[in-house]
């Protein structure tokens, strides 16, 4: 094993999937930036030439519905988004066409798409959007949001290796974390989650850089003697079912905790779930945590209450558990 940033072990796993696999091209804004994305991009085209590491105009759609050709063609083309927000101009491709091709014609559609979440900073609400739910929600997508360094090298090589189409999202915020990961790239097999922080009392689900932070509160838990079980989806579509249902039934409580707007998203999905076959087990409601159904606000001031944080989990939980007293982390 080694020690990478999370950015870095992108740029390796683009390294691996270059020099592996000559079907392989990446293609957006920016590869040619070496400061763009956390330098997982960082004189990728230098290697392997400007033919396959291909720096694009700022016009998303035609960049996109070129890569959903040549997926169909027989090649693996990676598309970069350097803004998940202007996915939108690009809905065309990615919801008629590459959702759909498989089950029009019966040709796979191996496209890779790179959207990256750039929230906070005072960016405002066009440039801070988690957009994942839309692809959850969109039949013929799979969905992967890695939080670690050796998730992000091995969801980036999964995705690239499997013949559907996979929205590959990663996070600004996660680019400096540091990790081990493997000496030599492997895949991480797409929908199955993790579970980092083992515990009896609830179960929190999240993904991405709110994996971080609900791993953080379990850990500021256990000083105030609750027991917090953190499951890291890792994958959103499929979500790992088998994963979260065994925790909640053993935990008999859950909050799912997601980086996007509360209503219709990815929580919606999961608590629904758990809700519906953990029923009989639970000792509480299902809770969730997401973003409040208002545009990202533009000054620091206003993000920090706009984010969910390490506290706003810790309080939920603590919430949760108030119906019965806790003393040395167990139930009276």
């Amino acid at each position: 094993m080694r020690k990478l940033t999370y950015g870095a072990a992108i740029r390796e796993a683009h390294k691996h999937l270059l020099a592996t696999d000559p079907r392989v091209f990446l293609i957006g804004q920016g590869l040619w930036s070496p400061w763009y994305a956390g330098g997982s991009l960082d004189s990728i085209e230098k290697e392997f030439g400007k033919d396959r590491v291909i720096d694009s105009p700022i016009s998303e759609n035609a960049v996109t519905g070129m890569a959903v050709g040549a997926a169909i063609a027989g090649m693996r083309p990676i598309v970069f988004h350097p803004r998940m927000d202007f996915l939108a101009l690009a809905c065309d491709a990615l919801v008629n066409q590459a959702s759909n091709w498989n089950s029009l014609f019966g040709t796979s559609v191996p496209l890779t798409v790179r959207a990256v979440i750039n929230r906070g900073g005072e960016q405002g609400p066009q440039h801070s959007q988690s957009l994942h739910s839309w692809f959850l929600h969109t039949p013929g997508w799979k969905v992967v949001m890695p939080s670690t360094p050796a998730d992000a090298m091995g969801l980036l090589i999964a995705a690239v290796q499997d013949p559907s189409p996979v929205m590959y999202i990663d996070d600004r915020w996660l680019y400096a974390v540091e990790g081990t990961v493997p000496d030599e790239p492997v895949a991480t097999p797409i929908g199955q989650a993790a579970t980092t922080h083992v515990g009896q009392d609830v179960t929190i689900i999240a993904n991405s850089w709110m994996s971080h932070q609900a791993l953080q509160a379990a850990t500021e838990l256990d000083a105030l003697g609750i027991s917090a079980e953190v499951i890291d989806l890792r994958t959103l579509k499929p979500w790992d079912r088998g994963a979260v249902l065994a925790s909640v039934m053993r935990t008999r409580r859950a909050l799912v905790v997601d980086g996007g707007w509360i209503t219709g998203g990815a929580s919606a999905e999961i608590a629904a779930v758990i809700a519906r076959e953990a029923f009989h087990t639970l000792r509480a409601p299902v809770e969730r945590i997401a973003l409040p159904d208002q545009p990202a606000p533009s000054s620091r001031k206003d993000e920090a209450l706009y984010y969910p944080s390490v506290q706003t989990i810790i309080d939920r939980v603590t919430y949760m558990l108030a119906a019965r007293k806790y003393f040395s982390g167990r139930a009276a």
